[in-house]
């Protein structure tokens, strides 16, 4: 599970991620609040954890931003202020729980649990549609409800064509494909874009879809649903 962290204080940052990794956490760590707010608003984590106040951008708007460009995962804001005022005003921007410093590491590994546990209900529970295409997360699979066709994809078929149908009418670059799908630190994996690609475009041919995995020339790709094409 891809987690992100950002938070400004060296010490805590760095015993929070060693704590987050033994518990199998994939950390991603940030100490600026305008770094940190690209990173949380790429969509590619299933976790967030930001520090409310950080330099560059305080975690209010970091929130604020992630949910204005899509991103789904649960929010926890950590803070030394108590006021029920910020937890509020935290809440309302977009973070889905709140934990005040100091904090005991159980409690905070008990609520990251426990966003986790609900945004996998969430995502089971919902069907991607696009056109003549549906993705079942439940399943891991994909219909053509016109012709009734169904396949099994692979766990990074699934994941790519999510992150597709979740960007609708979007440009995906290689690098945010790659980031996604294999993590931040993915050069090595850049190369396997275009291979798993192919294989999603012969999944969609399979079950009979309409839909297109177009590059765009010196961008990156776009999926063309067929209610799209015509």
């Amino acid at each position: 599970m891809k987690l992100l962290l950002v938070e400004d204080e060296r010490r805590m940052a760095q015993a929070l991620s060693e704590l987050l990794r033994q518990e199998g956490y994939e950390v991603d760590a940030f100490s600026d609040g305008s770094e940190g707010a690209l990173a949380a608003a790429s969509g590619i984590y299933d976790l967030i954890v930001l520090d409310v106040m950080l330099p560059g951008q305080d975690g209010f708007s970091i929130a604020r931003g992630a949910r204005q460009a899509g991103a789904s995962a649960p929010i926890l804001m950590l803070t030394a202020k108590g006021e029920v005022e910020d937890k509020v005003r935290g809440l309302d921007e977009g973070a889905d729980d709140y934990l005040t410093k100091p904090f005991l590491t159980q409690e905070l590994l008990a609520r990251l649990r426990a966003l986790s546990r609900r945004g996998a209900a969430t995502a089971l529970s919902e069907m991607l549609v696009c056109g003549d295409i549906a993705l079942d997360p439940a399943t891991f699979s994909l219909e053509n409800p016109l012709t009734g066709e169904t396949v099994r994809l692979s766990e990074k078929e699934y994941r790519i064509l999510e992150y597709f149908l979740r960007n609708r009418g979007r440009i995906l670059t290689r690098e945010q494909l790659a980031e996604r799908i294999w993590g931040l630190d993915c050069e090595a994996e850049y190369n396997k874009v275009e291979v798993y690609l192919t294989f999603t475009r012969k999944k969609l041919a399979f079950v009979g879809s309409c839909a297109e995995i177009k590059a765009v020339r010196g961008i990156g790709y776009e999926l063309r649903c067929s209610e799209e094409r015509s």
